[in-house]
């Protein structure tokens, strides 16, 4: 299973053409050229239907935003074009993302109502109609998983039905995504969309929908290699949309291509902001904050802390969000906690303060349990073990809060994970050590069975990664190494997983293995970086050269 060729030979167009060239900022009234190309027959006037292709591209790129005042145009325009409507309904229904707010499903419910007034000239309209409608139907009394399902098989059978029309092809492959498992090794759903892709990619190329769901379809550690060609090209075919910019980071951070991740983001943060500007935004776009906790992590894994500190200033500075949703929650807790811990900063770690103080943090269960991992953490290598008791406390408290709720990701599990660690800390800390192996082996069996969700560019710190750290502190540099290469299999090029490995391989007097990663830290960190893991690298590879051991470094 792999991306068409017509994949690799666009971006290979685009590459030599100025779209390829890197856009330093785009007007959000973006045509064809800047959104891809989708051809979806209405029957609505021809003024109208322009109109309507353009908001297809853009909900085929999650720009909700805009798209939903394009097909508000559109009902405008023709207001006998029930598709219009879908349309606005469909910019209510985040797959992927989150389930919608009660304010959403009501503007979405609305949305079906006016489509099924307006009516449709074609049983094929109807049928997209009334597909969007089983989802929207009844939401005060139907979980949303199951009416996510009955919304995923309604496509599957209109796309049946109509074989030839690719948009619906499209729409039911990102239907099947949402139904991801949360297991990684699960690719019954990723094949299956992946197989529909193909299908379109060969007729149409430059698809904003066909390039997005298959960077989400192959976001996995393991299939994430399958999704480059497509990587490289979204955001060359749409690059007025800010969440196109940064979607080629997904695939970017799974193989830990640093540089790539960094300028996918920067690019997609700094059009965010353009927007944020011409839509007289008053606080920060939520898609600002995604792309700059991609471009945190990023920046970490290199040892650029300057960069990250700027990150993480921008962030300190925020006092609004639009919308109040989990990408600008989970982005506003992990930034601080990914700075303070990646960095061992722990006193900043012990003492962190969600921002802004009025964000209702309540809502968001998974930011309040960053925040509370780390400052446990903190509190640890602070020694205030109390403070650690009951931050870990809390944590428990968040998981049982989240156990059994109706969502379409289980926040339960990866808050457990966190807890598990935390307490593997606090028992490392006072000396049951085999306790705190037993703890940190079940946060990382759990974490192996569990994908991240995509609001996060990965786990802040790799339950197997923290599991290794333990094993060098307590004398056992060949386990350590193990737990270190597994962590890296899993998520490569990670900063302090390249720096423990090369540490524990030293230790066990595994040079081959000292030399290789030692290496490969020089090779993925900044230049500017003065980490000190990143200096001890480059003398140990400095003393072999000199030693005649033949390797080099860069």
């Amino acid at each position: 299973m792999r991306v068409g060729r017509a994949l690799v030979l666009i971006g290979g167009l685009l590459l030599a053409s100025p779209l390829g060239a890197q856009h330093e900022g785009h007007s959000h009234a973006g045509g064809e050229a800047e959104l891809g190309v989708v051809h979806f027959p209405v029957s609505c006037s021809e003024a109208a239907r322009k109109q309507f292709n353009r908001a297809v591209a853009m909900l085929h790129s999650f720009w909700y935003e805009e798209s939903e005042k394009a097909f508000r145009q559109v009902a405008a325009a023709d207001p006998r074009c029930g598709m219009a409507w879908w349309g606005v309904a469909m910019t209510q229904y985040h797959p992927i993302w989150y389930p919608p707010t009660p304010a959403e499903l009501a503007a979405g419910g609305d949305a079906v109502a006016k489509a099924r007034a307006a009516g449709a000239p074609t049983e094929r309209e109807k049928a997209y109609i009334e597909a969007i409608g089983v989802f929207y139907d009844g939401s005060e009394g139907v979980p949303h998983k199951t009416r996510a399902a009955a919304y995923e098989k309604a496509m599957g059978q209109l796309s049946d039905k109509y074989p030839d029309d690719l948009e619906a092809a499209a729409f039911h492959a990102v239907a099947l995504l949402w139904t991801l498992s949360v297991s990684p090794n699960d690719e019954t759903n990723p094949r299956q969309a992946a197989a529909i892709l193909d299908r379109i990619a060969g007729k149409m190329p430059s698809h904003p929908g066909v390039l997005h769901y298959y960077i989400h379809a192959y976001d996995t550690p393991k299939l994430a290699p399958m999704a480059l060609d497509a990587a490289r090209t979204y955001a060359k075919v749409a690059p007025a949309v800010p969440h196109a910019l940064h979607m080629p980071s997904h695939i970017f951070t799974r193989l830990g291509l640093w540089p790539d991740a960094i300028d996918s983001n920067r690019a997609s943060a700094r059009t965010a902001r353009d927007y944020e500007r011409e839509t007289g935004m008053a606080g920060a776009w939520d898609q600002e904050l995604h792309a700059l906790d991609y471009l945190e992590y990023a920046y970490l894994q290199r040892g650029d802390d300057e960069s990250a500190r700027a990150v993480l200033d921008r962030t300190r500075a925020v006092r609004s969000v639009e919308p109040v949703g989990l990408s600008a929650a989970y982005a506003l807790s992990a930034i601080p906690v990914r700075w303070s811990v990646e960095g061992r900063r722990w006193a900043e770690a012990a003492d962190l303060k969600p921002s802004p103080a009025d964000f209702p943090w309540e809502k968001f269960p998974i930011a309040e349990a960053m925040t509370a991992w780390a400052r446990a953490r903190g509190a640890i290598h602070t020694g205030d073990r109390a403070a650690a008791a009951a931050e870990i406390a809390r944590l428990r408290a968040i998981r049982d809060r989240l156990a059994g709720a109706a969502q379409a990701y289980d926040w339960s599990v990866p808050v457990e994970i966190l807890r598990l660690e935390a307490a593997g800390w606090l028992a490392r800390a006072d000396g049951k050590n085999d306790e705190a192996l037993s703890l940190l082996r079940d946060a990382a069996a759990r974490e192996d069975a569990t994908d991240k969700h995509a609001v996060s560019p990965g786990w802040i710190v790799p339950a197997r990664e923290q599991l290794a750290e333990v094993l060098l502190e307590i004398g056992r540099p060949g386990d350590a190494l193990k737990e270190y290469e597994a962590a890296i299999a899993v998520a490569p090029n990670r900063f302090n997983a390249l720096a423990g490995a090369a540490v524990a391989a030293k230790a066990a007097d595994n040079m081959a293995a000292a030399t290789k990663y030692s290496a490969r830290l020089i090779e993925i960190a900044s230049p500017s970086s003065k980490r000190p893991e990143l200096v001890a690298a480059r003398a140990f590879m400095s003393q072999k050269i000199a030693a005649g051991g033949g390797a080099s470094s860069r």
